[in-house]
């Protein structure tokens, strides 16, 4: 493949102006669903936590709003795929080593599972088939947080695939940051202390995360400081780290705060996975991202 480009100066092109990787075809839905499925997963969770340790508020708050992510997940995957019947068709088969297979069981499991439990508490009705589906909802959570890192780690796309040890971290750290958030949005500020800690120590280690997994990157991730990659990071960060600060501060008090510091944590946290996506098809674009990491491993092996 190194054979297939020329090197004008520090401009690297390939034979004929063409790609030698192709961008994703991935839509914009496909972000907002690593957004809402990362909050499913965590409030599954946090809910099953919350229920064991007696936060009986916090456990309900977090099943209903981990229900309605679950809800909304698979219809934006359904808007992406075009027709109905294409997500139906991923259920055909289960196998373990198609991250894309293995997630839409998961995404299955913990739907199906959360809005069951969600439903039967709201109606207060059949308790042993309720505790039965939060119990796989729970078991479903790390899961779903998880995967989409290991999904967009298993492409070829250089961003995506060379940080695949810490893709699917970033995403669990992000998912914990966005349900600790999102449900502490609904509760008053004495009741919210374990979801905002939450979301306090997710973003803690989501910047952490992005730290290392940049270092680590090399020059394969400075998409991460330019374009449309570039500007979403830099709102990420901001947004996070300002959401953790307030909730850190101030949102042990005042509902106020409680509410600004969720509202700019969440922003910061789908910005994350906006910025993840758009990094993807600014490193395919570029074909340095795909050549010089295997010329620096020809050269290592060697």
């Amino acid at each position: 493949m190194s054979e297939s480009i020329t090197q004008v100066g520090t401009e690297m092109r390939s034979y004929y102006g063409r790609p030698i990787l192709k961008e994703p075809v991935w839509q914009p839905e496909v972000p907002c669903y690593f957004f809402t499925g990362g909050i499913a997963g965590g409030c599954s969770i946090l809910h099953g936590v919350a229920r064991v340790a007696g936060h009986d508020r916090l456990a309900r708050t977090a099943l209903y709003v981990g229900a309605a992510a679950d809800v909304v997940s698979p219809l934006l995957l359904i808007s992406d795929l075009g027709r109905p019947e294409r997500f139906l068709k991923m259920l055909r088969v289960f196998k373990v080593t198609s991250p894309m297979s293995v997630g839409s069981w998961v995404l299955f499991v913990s739907g199906g599972a959360s809005t069951t439990a969600a439903l039967l508490e709201l109606l207060g009705i059949l308790r042993p088939v309720k505790w039965a589906a939060e119990l796989l909802s729970f078991a479903a959570g790390p899961p779903l947080t998880t995967y989409t890192g290991t999904l967009l780690a298993d492409t070829a796309i250089p961003v995506w695939h060379e940080a695949r040890h810490e893709l699917p971290w970033l995403f669990g750290a992000s998912a914990s940051a966005s349900a600790g958030a999102a449900t502490a949005l609904f509760l008053q500020p004495g009741e919210a202390g374990p979801a905002r800690r939450l979301a306090i120590g997710g973003a803690a280690a989501e910047l952490a995360c992005m730290r290392v997994m940049e270092h680590r990157l090399g020059f394969v991730g400075e998409v991460y400081k330019k374009g449309a990659a570039g500007k979403l990071a830099r709102i990420s960060e901001v947004c996070t780290a300002v959401g953790a600060g307030v909730l850190a501060s101030r949102g042990r008090r005042s509902r106020a705060a409680l509410v600004g510091g969720s509202a700019l944590l969440l922003a910061g946290e789908l910005a994350l996975r906006w910025s993840v996506f758009r990094a993807g098809f600014q490193s395919a674009r570029d074909p340095r991202y795909t050549v010089i990491p295997q010329r620096q491993r020809l050269e290592q092996e060697r």
